[in-house]
């Protein structure tokens, strides 16, 4: 061998681990994937930054998040997706909306995904079973489509003499849409309740709900479990009760903003480990080999300023079981 060449192949040998140590020393990237605005998701990603912490990760340190947000237009996911793999990140996470994990699932087959759904992953498609998730995809469930009947259940209670209670579901999120179609109009069959749903996936939609919930005489409302009716609590609340209908939500947001009851699971807790989970990956871990957590924590809230505006009598046995009252 020359020595030309030998001093050459040795430049390039030395450079190998130099290139490696600087690949291997790269800040990596999550992409975040929210089917709403930035301000609707301040407490739970301040939760999966603390997941994200738990396992050595902060933000701007050691690992940069890249965010895309839908701003409630489901139809624009798709895209946003394929702008975070064409980032080449690290990591996807979706916090809420099944829609976006189905969206970001679609978009790759080889970038680890990791969700937080209000729906059964094994059932919408996104992992093959729930202790064994296979693919790229695993993540945090927490009780959502599963309490419609409870949700109805817990309405019909407070309001016995209505006969006509409707449910509210966004028809752009047909995983949950579907679901929640079927199963909460079969709760309203054993309770000899007639159960009309209706659509609304833009906010321009509400006030024709709340007009046809008129016409159809309706004594109450569940509103379905989707991120954009969350992000839309503070105008469904005030409808609610500008029109007089008493109206259940999964979610706090609804109470705290004057709706009269809600019922569902803690997203803020399941926020936080899909970021353990998130930080695991990131150290080395396969999605694949990650179960799917399932958060079974449910909270029941009633807001008696509000029922007492609609001349509601809360029974007493609900009111002890509440996690919440406001006065």
């Amino acid at each position: 061998m020359k020595r030309r060449e030998f001093i050459t192949l040795l430049g390039g040998a030395a450079a190998w681990p130099l290139a490696a140590r600087a690949q291997q020393g790269a800040m990596p990237m999550i992409g975040l994937l929210g089917s709403e605005t930035p301000n609707w998701y301040t407490d739970r990603l301040r939760a999966f930054r603390e997941g994200l912490a738990q396992t050595g990760y902060v933000e701007g340190r050691n690992v940069t998040i890249d965010y895309r947000w839908a701003e409630g237009r489901n139809d624009r996911l798709p895209s946003l997706a394929a702008e975070l793999v064409q980032q080449q990140v690290a990591l996807i996470a979706t916090l809420g909306n099944t829609a976006s994990a189905l969206a970001a699932k679609a978009a790759t087959s080889t970038i680890p995904i990791v969700f937080r759904i209000a729906a059964d992953p094994v059932e919408v498609g996104l992992v093959a079973s729930l202790s064994r998730p296979g693919g790229n995809l695993t993540g945090v469930t927490t009780l959502g489509v599963e309490l419609g009947p409870k949700q109805l259940a817990l309405l019909h209670e407070v309001v016995p003499t209505a006969t006509v209670v409707a449910l509210l579901v966004n028809p752009t999120n047909p995983a949950l849409a579907e679901t929640q179609s079927r199963v909460v109009p079969a709760a309203a069959r054993t309770l000899g309740l007639s159960l009309p749903v209706l659509n609304a996936s833009i906010d321009r939609d509400f006030d024709a709900v709340f007009a046809r919930l008129a016409q159809l005489r309706a004594g109450a409302l569940v509103i379905g479990v989707d991120a954009f009716f969350n992000s839309h609590s503070a105008q469904l609340a005030a409808l609610a009760t500008r029109h007089a209908v008493p109206t259940i939500s999964a979610y706090q947001e609804f109470t705290a903003a004057g709706g009269l009851m809600s019922y569902g699971g803690s997203i803020i807790a399941a926020s936080h480990d899909a970021g353990v989970y998130a930080g695991r990956i990131l150290n080395g871990e396969k999605p694949a080999d990650l179960p799917v957590m399932q958060s079974t924590k449910v909270s029941l809230t009633i807001n008696l300023k509000t029922a007492k505006a609609l001349g509601l009598e809360v029974p007493i046995t609900l009111q002890a079981g509440a996690d919440e009252v406001i006065e």
